[in-house]
C-alpha cells in the first residue's frame, strides 16, 4: 500500500494478498483474531491453542507455537514444513521498525490511494484473523478500483491452503 501510494504510475494490476493494512491504520485486532481463532474450535489444536494464543494476545503470555495452526486455513505437511521455516525467513526487526508508531501516514496513505487507477486486487482468507476479511475489505475501499475476495477456507497463507483456487484467482486478475 506505501509502495502505491508513492508510486502510482509503476502499477499495472498489484495485488494484496492478506495484507494487514498498518499503513491505512488499520491493525488486526486481538478481537478479530479470536474471532478467527474460533472459526477453527472443531480442530483438534484449538482446545490448546486457543487459550495460548488469548493469552499471548492479551499481553499475558508468550508467543506459543501451539497456537501456530490458527493462522493456517488448514493444518496439514504443507503448513507445518512453512511454520518450521517462518524463523529462518521472518524478518521480525524489520517489521518491528515498519509496524512502530508513527512509521506510517494513515491519512496521507488514504488520500493517495485514492487516486491509485490501477485495478487492486485484495485477497483475504475467510479464516484469516490478520487481517480478517471485513478489515480487508476496509483496505479496498482505499482504492477506486479494487476487487475484493475471500478465498473460502482460507487462513493468512491462501497460496498453502487451496493453491489451485489461489493460483487460478490471482492469474485471472493479473492476465
Amino acid at each position: 500500500m506505501l509502495y502505491a501510494a508513492r508510486y502510482p504510475e509503476r502499477l499495472s494490476r498489484p495485488a494484496l494478498i492478506t495484507a494487514t493494512p498498518w499503513a491505512l491504520g488499520l491493525p488486526a485486532t486481538a478481537e478479530q483474531r479470536l474471532a478467527a481463532a474460533r472459526l477453527r474450535e472443531p480442530e483438534p489444536w484449538f482446545s490448546q491453542g486457543f487459550p495460548a494464543f488469548e493469552a499471548w494476545l492479551s499481553g499475558t503470555g508468550d508467543f506459543d507455537p501451539v497456537f501456530v495452526p490458527s493462522f493456517y486455513g488448514r493444518w496439514d505437511d504443507t503448513a507445518q514444513a512453512h511454520a518450521d521455516r517462518e524463523e529462518d525467513e521472518a524478518n521480525d526487526d524489520a517489521a518491528d521498525v515498519y509496524g512502530a508508531a508513527g512509521a506510517c501516514d494513515p491519512a496521507g496513505t488514504r488520500a493517495a490511494l485514492a487516486g491509485v487507477t490501477a485495478p487492486v486486487l485484495v485477497l483475504a482468507g475467510a479464516v484469516d484473523g490478520g487481517p480478517s476479511p471485513a478489515l480487508a475489505r476496509r483496505a479496498a475501499d482505499a482504492f477506486r478500483a479494487a476487487e475484493f475476495v475471500v478465498q473460502p477456507g482460507a487462513g493468512h497463507y491462501p497460496w498453502l491452503d487451496d493453491p489451485v483456487w489461489f493460483t487460478r484467482r490471482v492469474a485471472a486478475f493479473v492476465s
